[in-house]
């Protein structure tokens, strides 16, 4: 099993993460990504705003020392949301459930929400598999499908 840990990002994993995010079949399960998510400029301007926001609360997934996403926590309409991202290379092993328990034992805001795209199957497991209960099926714009769809919302109460 690999070593899973969580670090505060520091610039240099912006590179990655935006590689990261680059990847069209994981920009289609993601699907509600901001329209300018291929614009590099924009990521980082958006990234720095992110990292120098004292409400969110977020932390660089390193699987044996190799950077492998992110895991964040943000406030969106009043209420806490959780939001993560792991490399393709990482899909599968158990690396999004282990990252985002380690995650919630830090941070401590409850309840807390999580939202996937309806057909998004590994994320709904990822959020089950750490407490979360789908308690709503919304609809939303799906940049990255140019398309209306349902998404899934969770919640961890404790």
């Amino acid at each position: 099993m690999p070593v899973i840990q969580l670090r505060s990002p520091v610039y240099t994993d912006l590179e990655h993460f935006f590689r990261f995010q680059l990847d069209e079949e994981a920009c289609h399960l993601a699907a509600f990504m901001p329209k300018d998510h291929r614009d590099r400029d924009a990521f980082m301007k958006k990234w720095d705003r992110l990292l120098n926001d004292e409400s969110i609360n977020t932390r660089t997934i390193l699987v044996d020392g190799a950077i492998a996403g992110s895991v964040s926590k943000f406030v969106m309409d009043g209420d806490a949301e959780i939001t993560y991202w792991v490399d393709k290379p990482y899909w599968g092993q158990g690396v999004a459930s282990a990252a985002l328990m380690q995650f919630l034992t830090i941070e401590k805001t409850r309840p807390i929400f999580g939202r996937v795209a309806f057909d998004n199957i590994g994320s709904q497991r990822v959020l089950e598999k750490c407490g979360f209960v789908k308690i709503d099926t919304i609809r939303g714009f799906a940049n990255a499908r140019a398309a209306e769809i349902d998404e899934y919302v969770y919640k961890l109460i404790s």
